[in-house]
């Protein structure tokens, strides 16, 4: 499995999968690859590799998946969350993710952002190119 990891002064407390192959994810998951860099409370694995997934590789890559430590495994506004808390400024957004009327509402925004990440994902690798 293709893992990222930066020397830090913690141990790992979340596990995030994303889709390297996705240059919105990419740009998304090295600003908190920045943030978390000396706490490293996150493990970023990058799913573009050819390493195991817990569970169907094609259904890693159409949702965002996390793991907190001995946890099951979460997708979704669940997963931004348990990232979120582990990574300062975002902190804040992840506990207030976790109150129950958010988490709803932030899971049906995830799944509108999925709607239109292909075009926002062809708009990104244009703008590469360029």
């Amino acid at each position: 499995m293709s893992q990222v990891r930066r020397e830090s002064i913690g141990q790992p407390r979340v596990t995030v999968w994303f889709d390297g192959g996705c240059p919105l994810c990419r740009a998304e998951i090295a600003l908190y690859q920045r943030l978390d860099q000396r706490a490293g409370r996150v493990v970023f694995v990058d799913l573009a590799g050819d390493g195991t997934c817990p569970i169907d590789r094609a259904d890693m890559l159409a949702r965002f998946h996390a793991q907190e430590a001995g946890g099951p495994l979460i997708s979704g506004a669940k997963a931004f969350a348990a990232m979120w808390k582990q990574v300062t400024p975002f902190q804040p957004l992840g506990y207030l993710a976790q109150v129950p009327i958010s988490l709803p509402f932030l899971d049906w925004l995830y799944g509108q952002f999925l709607k239109v990440r292909p075009r926002l994902q062809t708009l990104m690798v244009a703008r590469e190119k360029h």
